[in-house]
């Protein structure tokens, strides 16, 4: 078992003040795999003091600084790919095809790009060329980073590489169910030598390290990526200092499928859903189905659903692996019996374990179909590997349909009619819309709308977050 109790305090690794031991579980077997210590509010205090003191001398770095330890950042980030691969599939169960071309590739093309985007990105400005005013982008200072297990790296690359890019300091929580990839990354920190107390890690859970820091005078922004519940809780503790939150929580996507859509969207919808083993926040996880083509539909989905296989982390291949927690799991489960106990029709999967595991968080991809928008399955943020198709006969009550949601993430579309693609994309209320398969580029703003959050990550978007605007009048 990994002993990872240390933190990461001022450019070292440091014992706990209070050691309270926490075991990692591996989802594939149920058993532990890493020991760490979650933080005492004596170790969160250690690690603000730490940030607030290089905060003064980090600020002042210039941007080609900056890009320096970044672009040295990257070269390290990749020769150390493997063991990140790794980290990440022993945590929280990724396959290992999955935690390598997916899961670690995404840490990668953030900072890639967060590189290119500083190169470009001006912090001094005139506001016009007969103006004597001046616009200045300056480090908003001390950030909390408050990270997810579900896409480890992903999120940690998305809040600390902007961090530092413009010149804040900060102290990172990952998640405690899934801390080795983001103790990893911070050896990388150490490893290309990043000024004392830019960069901390430590440990905790919500209750603990993560109430302490959104609640703590000397930090100034907090950026959280989870539930909306603990988004919450978050802002509200937050409120006392006025400081800034960036939040990027829950979703409940809706996938509309017209009958002029391409011939694959069907089993492609099943596939989106299903990777990461349904543990992504933009997951369409409600399929919505022109009912002309509803029945074709039904079938394609559970054929799909019942070719995808469920196995190891550590197997090669295109399957999932388990769900990250016993909690998630328990969660997943009882949602797929509310499911049948509502009416819905059970068309593929259930809450039974996979016929080849007797042991882990295996979960069956599930589809319901006969699914109605009030159904417990159709309204709550199941997070695991299950689908609900619901029928709907004109394209506003698809767009009624989707949009009847408290969240706002990500919502998908699927027709040959370009017309039609672009008006109902307008009308539907979320960050993003991904039409017919087609992925957001890198450097594209990342976020959601209403319940899902009011922040932007990635791109130009993701480095204004950590920026204060100042007006200077008299500048020339």
């Amino acid at each position: 078992m990994l002993d990872k109790r240390k933190f990461y305090i001022n450019g070292r690794w440091v014992e706990p003040k209070k050691p309270n031991d926490f075991n990692v579980i591996n989802p594939c077997n149920e058993d532990p795999c890493a020991i760490i210590s979650l933080g005492s509010k004596e170790d969160t205090n250690a690690a603000i003091k730490s940030a607030k003191n290089a905060f003064e001398t980090w600020k002042e770095t210039t941007k080609e600084d900056r890009l320096d330890y970044l672009e040295k950042l990257l070269s390290v980030y990749k020769k150390r790919s493997r063991e990140m691969a790794e980290a990440i599939s022993l945590e929280m169960g990724a396959p290992m095809d999955w935690a390598t071309e997916v899961q670690t590739a995404s840490g990668r093309s953030h900072l890639e790009d967060f590189i290119l985007r500083l190169k470009n990105f001006k912090f001094h400005e005139h506001f016009n060329e007969k103006s004597n005013n001046h616009i200045s982008y300056e480090a908003i200072g001390v950030c909390g980073l408050i990270t997810p297990w579900n896409w480890p790296i992903n999120q940690i690359a998305l809040k600390v590489v902007p961090a530092l890019a413009t010149g804040c300091t900060m102290i990172l929580k990952p998640s405690e169910i899934a801390p080795i990839s983001g103790m990893l990354f911070a050896e990388m920190i150490d490893e290309v030598g990043f000024p004392k107390g830019v960069f901390n890690l430590v440990n905790g859970d919500g209750a603990g390290v993560g109430t302490h820091l959104s609640g703590h005078p000397d930090v100034d922004m907090i950026s959280f990526t989870g539930s909306t519940r603990a988004g919450r809780l978050i802002s509200k503790n937050a409120a006392e200092t006025i400081k800034r939150v960036c939040l990027e929580l829950g979703g409940k996507g809706g996938n509309i499928v017209f009958a002029d859509s391409y011939p694959n969207a069907v089993r492609d919808g099943i596939r989106n859903v299903m990777s990461n083993s349904g543990q992504s926040c933009d997951a369409p996880t409600r399929m919505l189905v022109e009912k002309s083509i509803y029945q074709r539909a039904i079938k394609e989905a559970a054929e799909e659903a019942n070719l995808i296989k469920v196995d190891e982390a550590s197997k090669k291949g295109d399957h999932i692996g388990p769900v990250v927690s016993k909690t998630q799991y328990d969660k997943i489960i009882n949602l797929i019996k509310s499911g049948i106990e509502e009416g819905a029709t059970l068309a593929a999967g259930g809450p039974d374990l996979p016929n080849n595991l007797n042991k882990g968080y295996f979960i069956k991809p599930t589809i319901f179909t006969n699914v109605t928008n009030d159904m417990g399955i159709a309204k709550k943020e199941i997070f695991g590997p299950v689908l609900s198709i619901i029928p709907f006969e004109t394209e506003e009550e698809a767009i009624e349909i989707t949009n009847n949601t408290e969240y706002g993430l990500g919502n998908y579309l699927q027709t040959e009619d370009k017309e039609k693609a672009h008006r109902v994309a307008k009308k539907l209320k979320s960050g993003c819309v991904y039409i017919n398969g087609n992925a957001a580029d890198p450097g594209t703003p990342f976020g959601g709308f209403r319940q899902s959050g009011n922040g932007r990550e990635g791109g130009v978007w993701g480095l204004e977050e950590y920026l204060e605007v100042k007006t200077v009048t008299g500048w020339k």
